[in-house]
């Protein structure tokens, strides 16, 4: 085999270049693509939209078959040489700590029990029930204003509210807004205490701005299905204050509890083969030279 190599390459020269086949550039994938997306954007606009759709997703499928069988398609390119040389500035190899015992690295080595993750969304969700109210009662004078939006989300009969009724204090909406904001709230926390570890330098940046502001664009997509009272009435700028709110306090909260080792008990990953390089500690200058 390195005999067949060393041959090839001397008869390989600049002059003569390298080629090799590649498949032919086509657009029917793009066709395809772009029929599908017509015919379910027709779904919710108009017949005519999906039938075009569907021819064009038709032809894409039709063309696209045709340019792979029954012979595929190729075109003759010349390979160009890239010359790579790896140039660095560290004198020393940096290897992580590994804890006694371990030969592994088991990222991350240290978590949060779920009490964490239930003492975290709970005290995020009484930072934004305390934000909701005084939003309320600075918008409208009632605090009972942003409850009755809330349970709007699972209680049919708040759906049924009148404007003047909004203000008004209904035991049962604040029931369910009570047990579907804790519900949630601790739910959240919980994904707090498991991926905080995973952002060891900045924790409270991740949970107090990024995921806040993801989740609330998440919510701007999906809130008219989910709470049409809520999305007709709804102050995203108190909103996206609360949630912030809400990720700062948790993230504050779970980060000053005390973590645990992560237990290693995943065995399919050892027969994986996953390491992580630079845990082995370096050996000795005449270590292992007999």
């Amino acid at each position: 085999m390195a005999t067949l190599l060393a041959t090839e390459q001397l008869n390989e020269t600049p002059r003569t270049p390298r080629m090799i086949e590649v498949p032919a550039p086509t657009a029917w994938p793009f066709i395809l693509a772009f029929g599908a997306t017509l015919l379910f954007a027709g779904l919710v606009t108009s017949m005519s939209v999906s039938v075009l759709g569907a021819a064009l997703a038709l032809a894409g499928c039709v063309g696209w078959f045709c340019a792979v069988f029954p012979h595929e398609q190729e075109e003759t390119v010349a390979l160009a040489p890239e010359h790579i040389r790896l140039i660095t500035d560290r004198k020393v190899v940096d290897r992580l700590p590994v804890p006694g015992g371990q030969v592994r690295a088991w990222l991350p080595v240290r978590t949060y029990p779920i009490s964490a993750g239930v003492k975290g969304g709970l005290a995020g969700s009484i930072a934004m029930a305390v934000l909701a109210c005084v939003y309320g009662v600075l918008k409208t004078g009632s605090i009972w204003y942003p409850i009755n939006l809330l349970a709007a989300a699972v209680y049919r009969e708040s759906l049924r509210l009148g404007p003047a009724q909004l203000y008004e204090f209904h035991t049962d909406a604040f029931a369910m807004a009570f047990v579907l904001h804790g519900l949630v709230s601790i739910l959240v926390g919980l994904l707090y205490g498991a991926m905080l570890p995973m952002f060891p330098r900045r924790p409270i940046v991740v949970g107090g701005v990024v995921a806040p502001v993801l989740w609330s664009g998440l919510l701007y997509t999906v809130l008219g299905l989910l709470n049409p009272l809520l999305a007709t009435h709804i102050d995203w700028f108190w909103f996206v204050a609360s949630q912030v709110a809400f990720g700062i306090v948790a993230g504050l909260v779970v980060v000053r509890q005390e973590s645990i080792p992560t237990r290693e008990n995943l065995s399919f990953v050892l027969r994986a083969g996953i390491e992580a390089p630079g845990t082995i500690p370096p050996r000795e200058s005449g270590e292992g030279r007999r």
